[in-house]
């Protein structure tokens, strides 16, 4: 005689439950709420740092400095002046977002 396994069962209600909140989840997700691919931060000169910004330009207050090599997804970009603003979340830290340079970012 064989031993009988026997299969774990997540209740029905409980699927009921948790369901919404997956899909709510994954849909707040920027990777699947229209945000493009991974960028990598490169050019940024010595020590300095790429400054993430409030907004699309040099008037707006500083977020964050980012070190080459940081990975972000950008949502969307636009030209303000001579410089195309792109609006950015941090790869590893998604709630953290703002505008850096697209001169300093490179496909992944």
């Amino acid at each position: 005689m064989h031993p009988t396994r026997i299969q774990p069962r997540i209740p029905t209600r409980m699927i009921a439950l948790i369901a919404p909140l997956l899909v709510t989840t994954l849909l707040a997700s920027p990777a699947l709420a229209g945000w493009s691919g991974r960028y990598e931060v490169r050019g940024v000169k010595g020590e300095d740092m790429l400054k993430m910004r409030a907004g699309p330009g040099i008037g707006y207050k500083v977020i964050v400095g980012l070190p080459n090599g940081t990975l972000v997804r950008v949502k969307d970009c636009e030209r303000i002046g001579n410089t195309r603003w792109c609006d950015v979340a941090l790869e590893a830290a998604r709630g953290l977002r703002g505008y850096v340079s697209e001169s300093y970012l490179r496909e992944k």
